[in-house]
């Protein structure tokens, strides 16, 4: 840890049509909110836009990816391109020897959770999924227990996005069906001539423009991402890999309704 901690900022937010409905803060790191009816628009993001930094090299996404959520865990860490580089360096330096020996010029998913593990106080962990509705449905419900930000792997774990919020039908405790998702891509703009454009910080896009990039992981590719994740996490191979925020048993509490 580096012992500077600062409150943790979520906003959770309801919506009724265009108009704001309810805005509370978090209880602890849990969101607090009134249910909104079937007509209302349920809202939650942990993030602001003022939150985004790129990658200030073309291997540092998982640097920059941490920089971004560990600004939006604890607000007013340092933004600067030093510190996202010291980030990388230690993801990479936590990050498995690759396969075939050669040297990693990017950073693990496994060393973007053990800087987590190092750098904020909320535990993080590595999770697949079989479909995007269930891996969106994980990483929706995880942001409004924990009010902390999703690390996403995609392009088949060639890139790293992070997710701070998600727009659904109402609590998904109660049913709610997500219909949008807020994503921070460290490469924006540029984007990739396959994948296609990054999205813009802080617009939500639909589930649907999300799966163009957020796929399985392959177990058959030689790039950092996927040597580490076949070596270290063979269960995840061919899913949807999330990294988790996630609250021990003893300290979870769901969504707090009022009588």
């Amino acid at each position: 840890m580096t012992g500077r901690h600062h409150a943790r900022r979520g906003v959770l937010r309801l919506l009724a049509g265009s108009a704001l409905a309810a805005a509370v803060a978090l209880v602890g790191a849990v969101p607090v909110a009134a249910p909104a009816s079937a007509a209302d628009r349920y809202e939650v993001d942990v993030a602001r836009r003022a939150d985004f930094v790129p990658q200030t090299t073309f291997v540092q996404c998982v640097g920059a990816s941490l920089q971004m959520m560990i600004n939006m865990i604890e607000p007013g860490r340092d933004r600067s391109a030093r510190e996202q580089l010291r980030l990388q360096k230690l993801a990479r330096k936590l990050s498995p020897p690759r396969l075939d020996g050669s040297i990693r010029q990017g950073a693990s998913v496994r060393g973007w959770v053990e800087v987590l593990h190092r750098e904020v106080d909320q535990p993080y962990r590595l999770v697949g999924a079989d479909t995007l509705n269930k891996a969106v449905k994980l990483a929706a419900r995880a942001i409004e227990r924990t009010g902390a930000p999703v690390g996403l792997l995609v392009w088949r774990g060639r890139h790293a996005w992070v997710m701070s919020g998600f727009e659904a039908t109402k609590d998904l405790s109660n049913g709610g069906k997500v219909t949008s998702v807020t994503i921070y891509d460290p490469l924006y703009p540029f984007g990739d001539d396959f994948w296609g454009p990054s999205p813009r910080p802080g617009v939500p896009i639909s589930v649907r423009a999300l799966g163009r990039q957020f796929v399985p992981r392959r177990t058959n590719n030689s790039n950092a991402f996927q040597t580490t994740l076949q070596q270290a996490y063979p269960m995840l191979s061919g899913k949807y890999v999330l990294v988790l925020p996630y609250l021990p048993y003893l300290q979870y509490r769901p969504v707090r309704r009022p009588a």
